[in-house]
C-alpha cells in the first residue's frame, strides 16, 4: 500500500468516525426523535401517577406550571401541582391511568410540542371499580438548559364515569 493510499484509509476511518459520534455530540434532534423523547417523558409521569409518587409524577413540570382540568378552576404553580395531586391521590387511593392513544406535534423549529392522548382513568369507588376515559393534553417547552418541561396541561373528561 503506497503513502498515499495509507493517508485516504487513515482520512476515511477518520471522517466515519467522527460522522458517527456526532448525534452525540449534540447534531440536532430530528422531530421524530422528539416525539419519542417526549412519549417517554410522559410514560414517566404516568407511572409517578400509577404509584402516587408526587416527585415522579411532576418531574418534567416547569416551575410555573398551569394545569387546567374539568370541574375545577386552574392551578398554577409547581407547590399548586403537587399539592393537588398529593391531594388526589389521598382522596382516590386506587387511581390509576392506563394509555389509550397518544401523538405527539412537533414544531419544525423543534423548540416545543404538544402531546395529545386519550386515558382510561380507573378507580374503586364504594367498593366497586369504575372507569372512564379522559383526554390529556400537553404542550412541553425547552427551558434554557435544553430540557423539555410541561408548561401547560389539560385534562378534560369524555365520558361519565361508570362500572368497570
Amino acid at each position: 500500500m503506497t503513502s498515499n493510499q495509507k493517508l485516504l484509509t487513515l482520512a476515511v476511518t477518520a471522517a466515519s468516525s467522527i460522522l458517527t459520534t456526532l448525534p452525540a455530540l449534540g447534531a440536532p434532534e430530528t422531530n421524530s426523535r422528539i416525539a419519542d423523547l417526549i412519549k417517554a417523558d410522559v410514560a414517566q409521569i404516568v407511572s409517578g401517577i400509577n404509584a402516587h409518587d408526587v416527585d415522579l409524577a411532576t418531574r418534567f413540570d416547569a416551575d410555573d406550571i398551569v394545569s387546567m382540568e374539568s370541574g375545577r378552576p386552574p392551578s398554577q404553580g409547581i407547590a399548586a401541582e403537587r399539592s393537588g395531586l398529593s391531594q388526589a391521590f389521598d382522596y382516590a387511593p386506587s387511581w390509576r391511568l392506563q394509555l389509550i392513544d397518544e401523538n405527539v406535534d412537533v414544531a419544525r423549529s423543534g423548540d416545543m410540542a404538544v402531546y395529545r392522548s386519550t386515558y382510561s382513568e380507573e378507580s374503586v369507588e364504594n367498593g366497586v371499580p369504575m372507569t372512564h376515559r379522559v383526554n390529556f393534553i400537553a404542550e412541553f417547552k425547552r427551558n434554557p438548559k435544553g430540557a423539555f418541561q410541561v408548561v401547560w396541561s389539560v385534562v378534560s373528561s369524555i365520558e361519565k364515569s361508570h362500572k368497570k
